[in-house]
């Protein structure tokens, strides 16, 4: 028998964190090694809570040990399950006694760990559906979100800040109140809610969240609420979403946590809501944040659902779920085939899977088409499930994909266990098909995702008359039982209601069966609604060649007669030409023609819709030659995003004939998209200058000596010190910017970099003060995400310093307390940085200031008394209260409000030379810039407005719109 210790868990983790430092491993080597989250690894070491089994078992392997006496010390320190711990101040709220009975809350956090503490994973068995359900600890991996940095972009690309910045999901978070996720069909937006709320009920939220603690989650699947008629008030939030503590619930209850800022509101599915009601739903929000400021919300939709700054009124960070990457995908593999390897029953098929899995992994980086498809966690978990169901051999296209998907789904599952009749009832699988497609089209045609399981048996019962095969083995009931229990496909949200297991499968189907109908009228007609793109692509896919024909130059011509709706009506025929067998060459060039007229693209924006058309549009993209300078990046962007080979050779051309002395910034951004080693030689060093690069994986940095010398450098991925600077040069880099500082223990190694001159660093969160950069020769410096209560004592030591951003929370109450010295030319500061523009005035050189927060009567005085302040970018403002900036010549705007407040300009700004408005957070319908030509030559730039009044009377070589608007009209006829 083994021993028995006193706290198994210390123990487990004593022996854990011995292992790492005989093997001499950091945290972020242990990732690597075990494909496992830096939060789940932390944990471990930590001792935070007990480990899951497929953790234990994977730190081991990577540790070089034997599993089992540490899979002994995890099962003895295993608790009792239990919803969270209490927090003090609640304490005496829960507590009557030793034995008292658990509180309300108590119970709803056990019943949401209970409710979502599992995943779906596709395919994982298909002998035992009830199976193919996972534990979210083992399953949940931590994807990339993006940002892009509205706050700092105020202050100007020009200044070096990258437009987006790339973190796993628990950074990314970090800091927010309210986030609107943005992420396409199967990339784990509804994963992450749920991770989020279990992990918020167990008490078990990472370090990096620790100001989400404390809050009682609330899970609000809008496809479920639509359904029930007006958006819920939240005394009926529980009742809802069918929630059966509901009547349970104490009066007040969820009134009072929302009150108190200790709710989490998770809101699923955006999109799910039908178009014209999507504007109550904005107003349902916007009343709950306006009656309940201090809760934290999260938000999500799919990208194309609402426009960019939709929430930005309301103070909403916007992230996007990223593609997952190589490692993603490497790490999503293993965890499949970990589940997989659960649940087999003999050690010969777990034999056969540890082959599988290494097989899968090999095919996946040898063949870049089939990693284009495995880059969000669905398609992974089909490609895995067909890998294994049809023993090494897999579908090339994503709607063969489907196609092989539904049938594993159908029918293999119940030959794999030679059963017949199930449930007494035997369907083919056409005919399971024929069943699922009424289902799916349904809801397609009435735009839900939901519905009640009364309806969905009336369809299957208005279906069995004509399918007499069917109809004589059972009712409609009893199929429709069949069909939940072994299609795979369905599933029960509650007692009352089904859905289809992804919404990809409902589009597949229902675009199927439009086909069948002939429904191309109805189809064309709803192609302008997001919720109908992938069933307009896949209606493409599922037609005949006439009948594909026919749709295509439908859109078309919907498009050419329709200015609101004509670029995303013809790049969606446009989209829709990969998904087609077979395309009368007539078509084809129509399609292409019309698709030619967006081109190039000329912001990011229209580069990622262009890049999702596939790589036959990289046939139609122009350039270098006779491209202006808006239009080099986004075309850069569309090639890089796309990926594959025929991306990297077109961006090799690309970059040999483009007449520039370094690197694009776009190029060095798509660095990330291809093979670091060769990507580095083929076309970073195409140019004179040495390039600026950006690394984000090891294997980019390893690339790094290819590249020297360096004099620029960003990392956005966490490396510890002696990594950052193993490949720089002390007396060439100038520039170094770091933008995931966990790994940094302090800033000493800065140091060795004699050169440097201009600094970044953000998100150290083991560094609370900056007494190392003392005695740098440092001139600008940004410092981002700082520990709360960190010290800044030492900029008083940065004597050449001139400028200064600081987008972290700081200890003063006034900015004038900062001891920066008194030579600063430049000040950018956050918006939620808790410190007031009084004192301001103390740096009387200042030439630039950025701020994003709405400055007072008082901080405007302060403003005012600068004599030499020539550039002011500002968000979030009132111009109302503003003191007139007779020496201010350039004014950057991004409003958060509709009233830009044009009319205030000419006063308050009376020797304005140039004004860059920046709507992208605002979406004003129209943007009248009339006002301003009482400002003589004064130049404009406009950036995101929908619709511009007024430009009539100014020179129009004086007026910039971006992106740039195209010329309205086209070439050719249907």
């Amino acid at each position: 028998m083994g021993d028995v210790h006193e706290d198994p868990l210390a123990e487990l983790v004593f022996r854990l964190r011995t292992l790492k430092a005989q093997k001499r491993l950091q945290t972020a080597g242990l990732v690597q090694r075990t494909g496992l989250g830096r939060t789940t690894v932390s944990q471990a070491l930590n001792g935070h809570k007990v480990p899951s089994e497929a953790t234990v078992v994977a730190l081991a392997k990577a540790l070089g040990t034997d599993a089992e006496p540490l899979l002994a010390l995890r099962e003895a320190a295993a608790p009792v399950p239990e919803v969270r711990k209490t927090y003090p101040r609640r304490a005496t709220h829960r507590l009557a006694g030793t034995r008292a009975q658990p509180s309300f809350e108590e119970r709803y956090l056990g019943y949401v760990k209970e409710r979502h503490s599992h995943l779906t994973v596709v395919g994982l068995d298909l002998s035992r559906p009830e199976r193919a359900r996972w534990p979210l600890d083992a399953a949940y991996l931590s994807l990339e979100l993006a940002e892009r940095q509205e706050d700092w972009s105020a202050g100007g690309e020009e200044r070096g800040r990258p437009s987006v910045t790339v973190k796993r999901a628990e950074h990314a978070l970090a800091g927010c109140r309210r986030v609107l996720l943005r992420g396409l069909a199967g990339s784990g937006k509804t994963t992450l809610l749920q991770w989020l709320a279990v992990a918020a009920a167990c008490d078990a939220l990472p370090e990096e969240l620790a100001d989400w603690r404390g809050r009682i989650p609330f899970v609000l699947p809008l496809r479920t609420l639509v359904r029930r008629g007006p958006l819920p008030e939240p005394g009926e939030f529980l009742s809802s979403v069918g929630a059966p503590l509901a009547a349970a619930q104490p009066e007040g209850w969820a009134d009072g946590l929302l009150a108190r800022g200790e709710a989490l509101v998770l809101v699923d599915g955006i999109d799910e809501v039908p178009q014209e009601h999507r504007g109550a739903t904005r107003d349902w929000l916007e009343r709950l944040l306006a009656a309940y400021g201090d809760a934290r919300f999260v938000v999500t939709t799919r990208p194309s659902a609402v426009p960019e700054g939709w929430l930005a009124p309301a103070h909403f960070t916007e992230l996007s779920v990223r593609p997952m990457s190589a490692g993603d995908i490497g790490v999503f593999v293993h965890r499949w085939h970990t589940a997989a390897r659960h649940n087999a029953a003999t050690d010969a098929e777990r034999s056969q899977l540890d082959d599988l899995e290494a097989a899968l992994r090999l095919t996946v980086r040898a063949q870049r088409d089939l990693a284009q498809l495995s880059s969000t966690p669905l398609m992974c978990a089909l490609i895995c499930a067909l890998h294994r169901d049809r023993r090494g051999h897999l579908p090339h296209s994503r709607m063969e994909l489907y196609e092989a998907a539904l049938s594993m789904l159908l029918v293999r599952r119940d030959l794999e266990r030679s059963i017949d009749i199930p449930e007494g009832i035997q369907l083919t699988e056409h005919q399971s098909v024929q069943l699922l497609q009424r289902l799916a089209y349904w809801l397609i045609r009435n735009r839900q995702t939901e519905m009640e399981q009364t309806t969905a048996t009336a369809l299957i019962g208005d279906a069995l008359p004509a399918m007499q095969a069917v109809a004589e083995q059972g009712t409609a009931e009893q199929v429709m039982t069949h069909l939940v229990g072994r299609s795979g496909l369905l599933r029960q949200p509650t007692m009352d209601t089904i859905d289809f297991v992804h919404r990809t499968f409902q589009d597949y189907l229902g675009a199927k069966a439009a086909i069948e109908a002939h429904d191309f009228h109805l189809l064309v007609n709803n192609a302008h609604d997001d919720q109908w793109e992938d069933v307009i692509r896949m209606a493409v896919a599922h037609a005949r060649p006439v009948e594909s024909t026919k749709l295509l130059r439908r859109l078309i011509k919907r498009g050419d007669t329709e200015d609101t709706h004509r670029n995303r009506l013809h790049l969606l025929a446009a989209a829709s030409l990969q998904y087609a067998t077979e395309i009368d060459p007539d078509t084809r060039k129509l399609v292409e023609q019309r698709a030619r007229a967006l081109m190039p693209p000329r912001s990011q924006e229209e580069a990622e819709q262009l890049a999702a058309l596939g790589p036959g549009i990289l046939d139609l993209l122009p350039g270098p030659q006779g491209l202006e300078d808006d239009e080099v990046g986004p075309v850069i962007r569309t090639a890089a995003t796309i990926g594959g080979d025929h991306a990297y050779a077109f961006l090799s051309r690309f970059a040999q004939s483009l007449n520039y002395e370094s690197a694009h910034y776009e190029l060095v951004e798509g660095w990330k998209n291809f093979d670091a080693a060769p990507y580095a030689r083929d076309i970073l060093l195409s140019f004179k200058k040495s390039p600026n690069p950006v690394v984000q994986s090891e294997d980019q940095r390893k690339a790094l000596p290819l590249l020297a010398p360096i004099t620029s450098v960003t990392f956005r991925e966490p490396f510890p010190e002696g990594e950052i600077i193993e490949h720089l040069s002390p007396e060439h880099t100038e520039r170094l910017q770091i933008y995931s500082g966990h790994a940094l223990t302090g800033l000493k190694f800065l140091h060795h970099l004699t050169a440097l001159k201009e600094l970044t660093i953000s998100e150290c969160e083991k560094i609370t003060h900056i007494d190392d950069l003392a005695g740098l020769k440092i001139s600008e410096l940004g410092l981002l995400r700082f520990p709360d209560k960190s010290s800044f004592d030492a900029l008083s030591a940065l004597t050449e310093l001139t400028e200064l951003a600081l987008y972290t929370r700081l200890p003063w109450n006034d900015i004038g307390e900062a001891p920066a010295p008194p030579s600063l030319t430049g000040i950018r500061l956050a918006g939620w940085i808790e410190t007031t523009l009084l004192g301001i005035s103390k740096w009387q050189h200042l030439k630039r200031l950025v701020i994003n927060s709405s400055p007072t009567p008082a901080e405007w005085r302060e403003i005012s008394s600068l004599p030499n302040l020539a550039e002011l970018y500002i968000s979030e403002y009132d111009l109302g209260q503003a003191e007139p900036l007779p020496s201010v010549t350039y004014l950057h705007l991004s409003p958060f409000d509709t009233d830009t407040q044009m009319h205030l300009v000419a006063d308050k700004f009376p020797n304005l030379e140039s004004i860059v408005i920046n709507c992208r957070n605002s979406l004003p319908e129209i943007t009248d810039v009339t006002p301003l030509r009482s400002i003589e030559g004064v130049k404009i730039s406009l950036n995101y407005a929908k619709e511009v009044a007024g430009l009539e009377g100014f020179n129009p070589d004086d007026i910039a719109i971006y992106p740039r608007p195209r010329r309205a009209g086209h070439a050719g006829s249907i």
